[in-house]
């Protein structure tokens, strides 16, 4: 097209063409870019969630040094040092998101397919061919961060280190044509907006994340040494909720942390107000049992203080828990094992018995509902949006008892599409995922169901989509996948996924996003 001698007609041309092709590269997938978004949104949340464990910990350990200093002074001054080169670096990564999203306006802070401009941090980080003062300083920063973490933890935490050296690294990247790209140049120059602020976004999960491990790594080594006994509160273990009229009473006093060796030195207790005596407790492997009478119906108090010897002085842990005893039922009592609702088209573990009344004597009946064994059962709704239980059963002295329990059912959530058994965006090489499975999972779901994928959609920018049969690329989607550049998100979307050896209909599936390393 370059060759030979051109009229200025055909030199137009020929500008035009390569001015297209350049539009063809650019034109990022309107898709892909809300998937930038959010993912951002996800990794802000997970921040948010990260963030407020690190204080909660930052301050719980401030109590315990300020309790026992000798114990735990040398674990809050690294997690201070910690503390702040992490808020620091937050901190600068977050006014440099600020700056990016002031470009925006209001409402385009959310429309994510709106941004797709790379202006900001070209003009921000980058001068000409090189870095600017900003850039610099970005890089200076997070090489800071990294050899500072590193000086306090590495000889300590080799495991931590090696993943803060991973994280942090600022090297040149090499491209998959051989060339060394600065790191900075290769993560941010030229991407869109919500890419860079999805990308700095997760730099700033890096950092929480690092220093939430690094904080309790550095804390377990602490562990076995005791606490402050002003942090412990006190638990009333019983061998049930209830107890029947003039049934004696099964249960104890027990501290938060279980513990042969740590015993009370002195026990004050009341029961609804009275002192008991020595024979109705007994400490067994850190516990005060009590040998006491349930009592009659109603609520009772237990009251007083546990007495130990700190550091040559008395420290009291103050009692305060209560117990009910009850009257023989005349009603059942259902529950479900795992959730207040039941699924649809799965089998749900169902308890029901009536206390007081043995197994044999006590059957349930409902539309799907089966008995396993004992007072097990598995309910196995179809269709409908509520299902009632009917429980039945038998005292003693030849009473029948009566209950209906009614339950809602809900359709199992949507499934989210996975690559290697990761979901979101995935970063791979194209090699891998031309052998890759695609597979389809329920995050967070209390059940385990052999989810099955038959078919998938496979779009590459640019390209047209790719329908496929199976779990893995057929030809078609590999020839596409050849042509995609290294740092392309390519998609795999309209994921065609069923529950095995069930009619039941599934929410649609997720997409999953790769973004190609070579």
């Amino acid at each position: 097209m370059a060759s030979g001698k051109l009229g200025p007609r055909q030199k137009m041309i020929n500008l035009m063409y390569l001015i297209f092709i350049a539009m063809l590269a650019l034109n990022m997938s309107k898709e892909v870019l809300s998937a930038f978004g959010l993912l951002n949104e996800r990794l802000a949340d997970s921040n948010t969630a990260t963030e407020q464990r690190n204080t909660a910990f930052m301050s719980n350990l401030a109590t315990k040094a300020s309790e026992q200093p000798e114990q735990y002074n040398a674990v809050k001054q690294k997690a201070d040092q910690i503390s702040t080169m992490s808020n620091e670096l937050d901190t600068y990564i977050a006014d440099l998101k600020s700056g990016m999203v002031s470009t925006l306006k209001p409402e385009e802070t959310e429309d994510y397919e709106v941004q797709d401009k790379p202006d900001y941090l070209d003009q921000k980080l980058f001068a000409g061919d090189n870095l600017s003062k900003e850039g610099k300083e970005f890089i200076a920063k997070i090489d800071a961060y990294r050899e500072g973490v590193l000086s306090l933890i590495s000889d300590t935490y080799p495991s931590v280190a090696s993943d803060v050296e991973a994280k942090f690294k600022t090297q040149p990247v090499e491209r998959r044509d051989g060339v060394e790209v600065p790191w900075l140049n290769y993560h941010f120059e030229g991407f869109p907006l919500v890419a860079s602020r999805t990308k700095l976004t997760q730099m700033q999960n890096d950092i929480k994340t690092t220093q939430s491990e690094v904080l309790s790594k550095m804390l377990a080594g602490q562990q076995a040494a005791a606490l402050s006994f002003t942090q412990y509160n006190t638990l009333l273990e019983q061998s049930k909720s209830a107890f029947y009229s003039g049934e004696k009473f099964e249960g104890g006093i027990v501290l938060g942390r279980k513990d042969p060796n740590t015993k009370p030195n002195r026990v004050e207790l009341t029961l609804d107000g009275r002192p008991l005596s020595e024979d109705q407790y007994s400490i067994v492997n850190g516990k005060v049992m009590l040998n006491i009478n349930a009592g009659s119906p109603g609520d009772h108090k237990v009251e007083g203080n546990l007495i130990f010897l700190e550091n040559g002085k008395e420290t009291e842990v103050p009692v305060s828990a209560s117990f009910a005893t009850i009257s023989k039922p005349n009603a059942a009592v259902i529950s479900a094992d795992k959730m207040n609702v039941v699924y649809r088209g799965v089998d749900n573990p169902m308890t029901v018995s009536i206390p007081g009344i043995p197994d044999n004597k006590v059957s349930a009946s409902a539309p799907g509902l089966s008995k396993v064994s004992g007072s097990k059962y598995v309910m196995r709704p179809t269709t409908g949006t509520t299902v009632t239980i009917n429980a039945n059963g038998t005292l003693p002295d030849g009473q029948k008892i009566s209950t209906p329990k009614e339950f809602r059912i809900k359709g199992i959530p949507a499934p989210i599409g996975a690559v290697r058994g990761e979901t979101g965006i995935v970063r791979m090489q194209r090699q891998g995922l031309e052998i890759a499975s695609i597979s389809a999972i329920l995050e967070d779901f209390d059940f385990d169901l052999n989810l099955r994928v038959t078919g998938f959609s496979f779009k590459v920018s640019g390209q047209p989509t790719v329908v496929v049969s199976g779990t893995k690329l057929n030809g078609p989607a590999k020839a596409a996948l050849r042509r995609a550049k290294r740092g392309e998100a390519v998609q795999i979307y309209d994921i065609n996924t069923s529950i095995s050896g069930s009619g039941v209909k599934l929410k649609k599936t997720a997409p999953v996003f790769i973004e190609l390393t070579n």
